[in-house]
């Protein structure tokens, strides 16, 4: 299976991350990320994100990414639909992240490197260097389940 859907946004978190656990232990953050353009007329447009973290790279976005950081994401665009309880069909397209950075153009940033702390006997990595395979789940695994009832933005 080719990931060939990659996509990288620099831009400002929105909301600070949320991290949750699967029954089976994998860490899972969520956050969104807004980056503005500008129009030829001068004007702003901006486009809002939901980014998904997995695993290590999860709790360690927890640990260092508040709102209003400038960050850069690179990852895969991921389109999910459902129905609401009226029976409208509603999709989202959210980031699944491979890595995320700080942006360093306004910023300065310390970089601690981590343990290695395991990871959940998925695929093996964690702390120390790390490639895509490690943030996003396996390709026999289901993406987490989320709350149907949740507006995605």
């Amino acid at each position: 299976m080719a990931f060939d859907n990659t996509i990288t946004v620099v831009g400002n978190v929105t909301r600070d991350p949320e991290l949750r656990f699967t029954q089976g232990g994998m860490a899972v953050a969520n956050f969104g990320i807004a980056w503005n353009k500008k129009k030829a007329d001068g004007e702003e447009e901006v486009s809002f994100f939901n980014v998904s973290c997995f695993r290590q790279l999860a709790e360690n976005v927890a640990e260092s990414v508040t709102k209003g950081s400038r960050v850069v994401v690179y990852g895969a665009l991921s389109q999910r639909s459902w129905d609401t309880p009226d029976g409208d069909r509603r999709s989202a397209v959210e980031i699944i992240a491979d890595d995320v950075a700080p942006s360093l153009k306004w910023a300065s940033a310390e970089i601690r490197k981590n343990e290695f702390r395991g990871d959940s006997g998925a695929q093996g990595g964690g702390g120390g260097g790390g490639g895509a395979a490690q943030s996003r789940p396996a390709p026999n695994q289901a993406p987490p389940a989320y709350d149907m009832d949740e507006e995605p933005f």
